[in-house]
């Protein structure tokens, strides 16, 4: 029993640490880490496993789920490279199965968004976690890294942050799941937490995900259901297990599949 509560303990205090809120690793690490402002975390094994209800496209059209019509789309794959201190990062970016999640993350990076971005969590204690980055308010370098966490992507056309909803297919699915978190113990999913996943960070709201993103560090099969991969690292993945805290993209181009990203309007 003692185990299963100290295994219950890490895993709540990780997946906190996971949502979009300003703590440093080291806050992290002493178990000490509260998210701060709209981003407050309370997720736990229990609340996963009570929270079944979930929208599908396969229940419902594309345009009873506020503001999707809105979001770009990926109808395919695509491969992203991203560069940190010189060192590339391929990432496969599946749209086949998280078209939403996908589609934003090309879009953000076709705009640029991401080039000269921090890293602004890294989790590697207890246990290997993520290495989390892409808040756009780290272009400003005069904002500390243990303030970061809480930045969303801001459409210059509206002057709004851009929210995309949580994204997941389970196998056997045909469409992906849309809005609310399911128990993937029950439901596995198609695109799962193994190492090397991409995922989007969010808030406590499902449908929080903006701009920033994560790299799982192991299988993380807890926060399957619950956050949306949207890729993997195919090479390149010695070069996140080397991303410090701090550390800055230097770069992150499309260099395949750019003509499968639909726009609105398009």
């Amino acid at each position: 029993m003692r185990l299963k509560i100290s295994q219950f303990l890490l895993s709540f205090v990780l997946i906190s640490s996971l949502m979009l809120g300003g703590c440093s690793t080291q806050q992290v690490a002493s178990n000490t880490s509260s998210p701060t402002s709209t981003a407050t975390s309370t997720t736990s094994e229990a609340s996963i496993k009570t929270t079944t209800e979930a929208t599908s496209v396969s229940q419902t059209s594309n345009e009873t789920i506020p503001g999707i019509t809105d979001l770009p789309r990926l109808e395919g794959k695509a491969t992203v490279v991203l560069t940190v201190k010189g060192s590339p990062i391929t990432i496969e970016v599946d749209g086949t199965d998280a078209p939403i999640t996908a589609g934003n993350f090309v879009d953000l990076v076709q705009k640029g968004v991401y080039d000269g971005l921090a890293f602004h969590r890294v989790v590697r204690e207890p246990q290997p976690f993520v290495v989390q980055g892409g808040d756009p308010k780290s272009k400003n370098l005069k904002v500390p890294v243990d303030k970061l966490g809480e930045g969303s992507y801001i459409d210059p056309k509206t002057g709004n942050a851009r929210y995309i909803p949580l994204e997941v297919k389970p196998k056997g699915s045909d469409t992906p799941i849309y809005n609310k978190p399911f128990d993937a113990t029950a439901q596995p999913v198609v695109l799962p937490h193994k190492q090397g996943a991409v995922a989007m960070a969010r808030s406590q709201q499902p449908d929080s995900a903006s701009a920033q993103f994560y790299f799982a560090l192991a299988d993380l099969a807890f926060l399957d259901g619950n956050y949306a991969v949207f890729g993997n690292v195919t090479q390149g993945f010695a070069v996140v297990n080397k991303i410090q805290q701090g550390d800055r993209i230097d770069s992150a181009k499309v260099t395949q599949g750019a003509e499968n990203l639909k726009t609105p309007g398009q």
